[in-house]
């Protein structure tokens, strides 16, 4: 791999075209795909594709568990000239529903299971639906093989929805150029090569969970998807299949470090990948005791911008609590409340520039204009920049640290979830008249979600309602009944009050 990283994007589904024919790329829990089987499988499914979804730009929705369908599609609908909308497999019929209706998918292709939990009226009247089983055997008796794409690395390759601050999930727009570029920036950074395995643990809905798949075949290795329901299937599947790169969420790590690991699990780690949250100086100390000879690679991301910065696993011990630096393609500036470049030691917002930022947000220009504008004039790529809301300061060796967020978003186990959804769901069930959810730190989830709420004190029924609506990440670990909500000088809920309060 160059020393520096090819700028130069490439139509997504060329990644099929990275490795060598004989080589495997693909292991599936019923068989190995080589190269080879590989472009062909994606070739087919994407004609199939283009004959059932034939207007260009059109958006087709997957819901299911990893798999052949979940790991090709992305190829397959770009080559297609179609958009892929991965829908994460914990969501609830609700958030789904939402998800659908926004994007306008013309077609939704998932598990038997999954389509049976919706409700008439659910996937439209003019959307086609497909179980995957189905998708896959059509496409393999029925596609017409189709050559590699010649779309525009501008042309819109996916949209991946994310918990919103403000409410409903918000679909954000990711270009060919923004995930071909994204894998190579990844690949280039974590040293991968054509002989790495990548255990994908991370779900496919995710950008960092399909960027396990993108990078690591941009690099030409090969990718082992699992849906683990132990940490212990973690750690088969490493021994089973030789692992070399490992990502995951710090909840994660914290559960796989309490296992016993035998050597043969841990022998061919190369790599160790962390996002979602931070990781503690206990974790890393036992995730250094567990995997010595691997390279443990801390970094920090939003949806919006795919990835921003990673640390040099040589300044793990030194600086346990930095973010790193700018990954490769990133422009990372720190911006005062004035507007100016933040000096060293001094708290600004971080604003991501570069090729990275997504296309804003699905059909949505209000929530677009509050997150992406234009870069600060010192920007060297200038355009539209993300203004993250994170809050960050940059020492004098220019290594970031967090300092806080803007918004209330709460972070748990890794995914990014919307006090205003859990609040909005209480309100629904009948069972409150008013609701807060906030974020509390966590040991094990980074944070951990606490409902207060107004209302009837029926909490077994609350509770059974919020599980029929929301998915398990969502679910509140404790609820709070209160008699009247604190009020603060403006006669709004006062939060910070409630937020303390949980706090303490």
């Amino acid at each position: 791999m160059s020393l520096t990283p090819d700028p130069v994007a490439l139509p997504l589904d060329h990644l099929a075209l990275r490795g060598r024919d004989e080589d495997v790329a693909l292991v599936l829990r019923g068989e190995s795909l080589s190269w080879k089987d590989l472009r062909s499988r994606i070739a087919t499914l994407a004609g199939w594709l283009a004959e059932h979804v034939p207007q260009k730009g059109a958006r087709v929705a997957s819901w299911a568990a990893k798999g052949e369908l979940t790991c090709l599609l992305p190829l397959a609908a770009a080559r297609a000239g179609l958009v892929h909308v991965p829908i994460n497999p914990l969501l609830k019929r609700a958030q789904v529903k939402h998800i659908l209706g926004d994007c306008g998918a013309s077609m939704l292709i998932a598990t038997k299971a999954r389509l049976s939990s919706l409700e008439a009226g659910d996937s439209g009247a003019d959307r086609a639906v497909i179980e995957e089983k189905e998708a896959l055997e059509a496409a393999a008796v029925l596609g017409a093989a189709l050559e590699p794409s010649t779309a525009s690395p501008d042309d819109l390759a996916a949209i991946l929805y994310t918990s919103g601050s403000t409410g409903s999930p918000k679909g954000v727009m990711l270009s060919h150029a923004n995930l071909w570029l994204g894998a190579v920036s990844v690949a280039h950074y974590l040293g991968l090569k054509a002989d790495d395995v990548t255990l994908a643990v991370l779900p496919l809905s995710f950008d960092y969970g399909q960027n396990q798949l993108f990078s690591s075949w941009y690099a030409g290795g090969s990718v082992v998807p699992l849906d683990y329901l132990t940490p212990r299937d973690v750690i088969k599947a490493c021994s089973k299949h030789g692992i070399t790169t490992l990502a995951a969420v710090p909840p994660l790590w914290l559960q796989l470090t309490e296992q016993e690991w035998p050597e043969e699990a841990t022998s061919a780690m190369r790599r160790l990948t962390n996002s979602g949250g931070a990781l503690t100086q206990g974790l890393v100390r036992d995730l250094r005791a567990i995997f010595p000879q691997a390279r443990l690679f801390p970094m920090y991301g939003l949806t919006e911008a795919f990835r921003s910065t990673f640390l040099d696993p040589d300044l793990v011990d030194t600086h346990p609590t930095s973010m790193g630096t700018a990954i490769p393609f990133a422009e990372i500036l720190v911006i005062d409340d004035a507007g100016n470049l933040s000096g060293p030691g001094e708290e600004g917002e971080l604003v991501h520039c570069g090729p990275l930022v997504a296309g804003g947000y699905w059909q949505d220009a209000a929530r677009t204009a509050e997150r992406f504008r234009p870069a600060p004039a010192m920007s060297h790529y200038g355009g539209l920049a993300v203004w993250s809301g994170d809050r960050v300061r940059r020492d004098q060796d220019g290594l970031l640290y967090f300092v806080g967020r803007r918004d209330a978003m709460i972070k748990s186990a890794g995914n990014r979830i919307s006090p205003q959804e859990v609040e909005e769901a209480a309100v629904a069930s009948g069972f409150a008249e008013e609701a807060v959810a906030l974020g509390v730190a966590d040991e094990r989830l980074g944070q951990a979600i606490h409902l207060i709420v107004r209302g009837s004190g029926d909490e077994e029924g609350l509770r059974s309602a919020l599980k029929k609506e929301l998915p398990n990440f969502m679910q509140p670990a404790v609820i709070r009944w209160v008699d009247a909500m604190p009020l603060n000088a403006n006669g709004k809920i006062d939060r910070a009050l409630l937020a303390a309060e949980a706090a303490s």
